[in-house]
């Protein structure tokens, strides 16, 4: 059997560990943490091999997963040190580009990144994968393959890895959802109707267009009449500012990432 060995304990990790229980994926996972209480959880919760050690973590590892923060991850591969056999290695660390972690942990090791979604504890998160050159083809598709028991999978060139990062977190989701609605409470709904209306109004337009061949402009010009109720809100909304408002959260999300590269250095 193939190992899965988790570096790091944190939320991600549990997001994915979820999934994979949905999932029913049954291949040894050893998580390792420097924190006692959240291996005895993850144990208790997914069933994982908790392990405190963490060279006896590493060694036990086909698939590799480092999940810690930017700022930690310089220092956990320099711990590890260079690894004596093949060993596939997926980042999940934001921000932090593949030749900073390309020279770490010798020749044998081969390096991806991967992002995956919150919602993967449902099965259904999407994940962004990038891989290094070099990886070959059989060790992507079991990286592939992994992530794809807790939703879809896309590929996205490492140019445009943050960019695409920052913009599909479900974050968005969440935060339209509680912003629409609580602009509708002001205007006298109770707070069910307020998050029933936003949940509807994000949500079956979403999927409106993803199940349809119907393009977004079209969806759009048929759902505000001009001079109509939901064309004068989208005008008021855009004359406010809106579309610069998302433009400006999004390169400061980038501008994030470009900082978690600098700390892995």
């Amino acid at each position: 059997m193939k190992t899965t060995v988790f570096l790091g304990g944190g939320r991600i990790t549990g997001v994915l560990l979820a999934g994979l229980r949905l999932a029913g994926y049954k291949e040894p996972v050893v998580v390792h943490d420097r924190h006692p209480r959240k291996l005895r959880q993850l144990q208790r919760e997914y069933g994982v091999i908790p392990e405190a050690r963490l060279r006896s973590a590493v060694d036990q590892a086909h698939l590799l997963i480092v999940a810690v923060r930017p700022e930690s991850v310089a220092d956990l591969l320099k711990e590890i040190g260079e690894l004596r056999r093949p060993v596939i290695s997926v980042s999940l660390v934001a921000g932090v580009p593949l030749t900073s972690l390309r020279a770490r942990l010798g020749s044998l090791v081969g390096w991806a990144r991967a992002m995956p979604s919150p919602v993967c504890r449902s099965g259904r998160g999407l994940t962004a994968l990038t891989f290094e050159r070099a990886l070959p083809q059989a060790a992507r598709q079991e990286i592939r393959n992994f992530f794809g028991k807790v939703g879809p999978v896309v590929e996205i060139p490492e140019s445009k890895f943050d960019a695409f990062t920052v913009t599909y977190s479900c974050s968005h989701g969440y935060h339209a959802l509680a912003t629409l609605a609580g602009a509708a409470k002001k205007l006298g709904l109770d707070r069910k109707s307020a998050l029933t209306a936003a949940a509807h109004a994000l949500a079956d337009g979403i999927i409106s267009w993803r199940e349809g061949n119907i393009p977004l402009d079209r969806l759009l010009h048929e759902a505000a009449t001009p001079g109509g109720i939901a064309a004068t809100v989208m005008a008021a909304m855009n004359r406010s500012g809106y579309p610069s408002i998302i433009e400006r959260g999004l390169r400061a999300g980038k501008a994030r990432a470009a900082e978690n590269a600098k700390k892995s250095d």
